[in-house]
């Protein structure tokens, strides 16, 4: 029996705290600020992916609407930004699990394989291994839906109309969400940033990826995918919650701008 290969967390105990303990009390007491949801479970969302304690109230406004979907969602498709290896493609990895302090999530090998299969992605572990705009998403999900399976896809430079592809592929149904993990705008003084944020954030709200420039996210590339998959599937986008690390906990001379939206 082949053993199990695990893909270790990168930024445990610098983005997020490292002891299981102190990581789901800290994702409680989050979740538990957020105002309990209303309206549909969301199919997507748009999520934060800086260090707990500056994005993680943030994350939490988009995560809250989930809490309704335990037990329903099965797999979650998350997608990300390559900051650390330049592609020019989609990458997964090759891995059977994620591990968190919380323990390990399962990789959705048969939704990989068929991207593969399709052309659409490819795998390539180096972009996965410290890679932290998707891993910050996994305690998140642990807590909200339990055990689930994920499909880790690092956006590279690829077009829009290739990510809203590769998600039309494994859209699947209510058993299927879809998060992407992007920051907004970054290190800005806070004032302009929050005028640039709200600028993209309406732009997201319209379902307008034409307008976003690739400075307005750093997951741009995954949001102008899921933009062009929601209008294909006629979901409409809905704004959460928007701020700056200023607001949460940073320097206002040098923020970092998130936004939390929910896609339904």
């Amino acid at each position: 029996m082949r053993t199990a290969r695990v893909r270790p967390p990168a930024v445990a105990g610098s983005f997020y705290p490292a002891d299981a303990a102190g990581l789901r009390s800290y994702v409680d007491a989050v979740l538990a600020d957020v105002e309990p949801p209303a309206g549909p479970v969301p199919k997507a969302v748009i999520a934060p992916h800086a260090g707990y304690v500056y994005s993680g109230p943030v994350a939490a406004s988009a995560y809250g609407p989930l809490r309704a979907a335990g037990g329903r969602v099965a797999r979650v498709v998350l997608l990300g930004p390559a900051h650390r290896v330049g592609i020019d493609a989609i990458a997964a990895p090759s891995v059977d699990a994620f591990a968190t302090p919380l323990g390990d999530v399962r990789v959705d090998g048969a939704g990989r394989d068929a991207l593969v299969e399709a052309g659409l992605v490819v795998v390539r572990d180096d972009v996965h291994a410290a890679e932290h705009s998707l891993e910050v998403q996994l305690p998140f999900l642990q807590v909200i839906l339990g055990d689930v399976a994920v499909l880790p896809l690092a956006v590279g430079h690829a077009p829009a109309g290739r990510v809203a592809d590769a998600l039309d592929a494994v859209w699947g149904g209510d058993e299927t969400l879809i998060v992407v993990s992007s920051d907004l705008s970054h290190y800005h003084d806070h004032v302009n940033a929050s005028g640039l944020d709200r600028r993209t954030a309406a732009a997201i709200v319209a379902n307008r990826p034409d307008l976003l420039g690739a400075t307005d996210a750093c997951g741009v590339r995954a949001i102008r995918g899921l933009l062009v998959a929601a209008r294909r599937h006629r979901l409409n986008v809905e704004l959460l919650d928007l701020r700056t690390s200023a607001d949460t906990a940073g320097d206002p001379e040098r923020v970092v701008g998130y936004g939390a939206f929910v896609l339904a």
